[in-house]
């Protein structure tokens, strides 16, 4: 009865409505605010944020898996790259440029499959995390895209050759080495474009979360005015 007199009160100044009408329209009017009580929107929001988190989670991990297959791949080809003939004999160890590719290769295979692990694990994000990750994201990015582009160099070196320099086109007499070498390079740049968007994830997690770090105003004016 105190529940129906309460909602009874909100239509007092409309008398002309009948009872009946009133108490469903009070009804309809706590239910609408039992719907969208701060908790419910609270606890709808977490929700999505977790399951977004989630989702986000899986798609880091598998994106950094990919890159361990295609590193391996790449580095056992050029491993594998060899060749003898009546011209004689050539290998990816003569060249420090594809003896860089190799370590490279497998530097990022490592990488990748240590921070897969590290990123699928449920952690709470932290500062600390997330520059680690940004910081590493950025230098194996510049790491293999520098192996790839002086392999890719010395590949146009071995086709075409260079007159300027008495450089003979090698790929003329040793066809299956430079086949090898050139699917190797070939994978490392698909590695490359896998690294350009994990270094765009992380700098997202990163920036999205966090501020830049920011100079100190005060310390500033203190470093100016021990200078003056």
């Amino acid at each position: 009865m105190a529940e129906d007199l309460q909602k009874d009160s909100c239509f007092a100044e409309y008398p002309n409505i009948p009872k009946d009408k009133q108490r469903k329209e009070g009804r309809k009017m706590l239910e609408e605010k039992t719907a969208t009580s701060p908790m419910e929107i609270m606890g709808t929001r977490d929700d999505e944020e977790g399951s977004d988190s989630s989702a986000m989670r899986t798609a880091e991990t598998l994106m950094r898996l990919v890159p361990v297959a295609l590193c391996i791949s790449a580095l056992v080809l050029m491993l594998k790259d060899s060749q003898t003939n009546d011209f004689g004999s050539i290998s990816y160890s003569d060249l420090g440029t594809f003896r860089y590719l190799v370590h490279a290769n497998g530097i990022c295979a490592g990488y990748s499959l240590l921070s897969a692990i590290i990123v699928a694990m449920p952690r709470p994000s932290t500062m600390f995390r997330a520059w680690t990750f940004f910081f590493l994201d950025q230098v194996l990015t510049y790491t293999i895209l520098a192996a790839g582009a002086v392999s890719v160099e010395v590949l146009f070196l071995a086709y075409k050759g260079d007159t300027a320099i008495t450089w003979s086109a090698a790929c003329g007499s040793f066809g299956g080495f430079c086949h090898k070498a050139t699917a190797s390079v070939v994978i490392t740049f698909v590695v490359v474009a896998c690294y350009a968007m994990l270094s765009l994830i992380s700098s997202y997690k990163l920036f999205s979360k966090f501020d830049a770090p920011v100079a100190n105003p005060s310390r500033g004016i203190n470093i100016t005015a021990s200078q003056g």
